[in-house]
């Protein structure tokens, strides 16, 4: 690892998970998540991403139970800047938090940072999903299939709308698998 990229992780990522942490009033999750249903690839679509998020192309999500140790292995994964660009990876590990819903996890992409990550809309299909924090600084759209997004995106808005959920979009990752 190089001198920026340790600074970045010990003064930048402290920083920005305590904006993370903080919420002044509680957001309402899905009522239910089955993981089995959860598991598996999300094409990473639209949202308010992290400094960690930039350049992003061909996004994709991945969760994997792990039942022996009792939780989520997670996959980041990215082309950096464009569709041919260096293949990136964040490893991640999560945890259900409320396992009456399955929807709030928290979420460690590096020791010993842990954040909240909430499953706050979800199509009845699993088709696509809406992912926040609670201060609601960031937000992810994604789905499983990743050709014509801009309908599952409004479909994500508008659930967000809905419920009170900031909806701002800032970025949209372009895909070509």
């Amino acid at each position: 690892m190089d001198l920026k990229s340790a600074l970045i992780k010990l003064i930048v990522l402290p920083s920005a998970l305590v904006t993370v942490a903080c919420s002044s009033h509680p957001i309402k999750t899905v009522d239910k998540v089955d993981l089995k249903k959860f598991e598996g690839p999300w094409y990473v679509l639209a949202g308010r991403f992290t400094s960690f998020e930039k350049e992003v192309h061909n996004g994709i999500e991945s969760y994997k139970l792990d039942p022996d140790a009792d939780n989520i292995d997670i996959s980041f994964t990215y082309n950096k800047g464009s569709f041919t660009g260096e293949k990136k990876s964040i490893p991640q590990t999560g945890w259900v938090i409320n396992k009456d819903t399955n929807a709030h996890w928290k979420v460690r992409p590096w020791w010993p940072l842990k954040f909240d990550y909430l499953i706050v809309a979800l199509a009845d299909d699993y088709s696509w999903t809406a992912v926040g924090v609670p201060s609601q600084k960031y937000l992810w759209i994604m789905a499983r299939d990743w050709k014509n997004p801009e309908p599952t995106i409004e479909a994500a808005v508008k659930k967000l709308n809905e419920m009170g959920y900031d909806s701002r979009i800032e970025v949209r990752v372009p895909h070509q698998h």
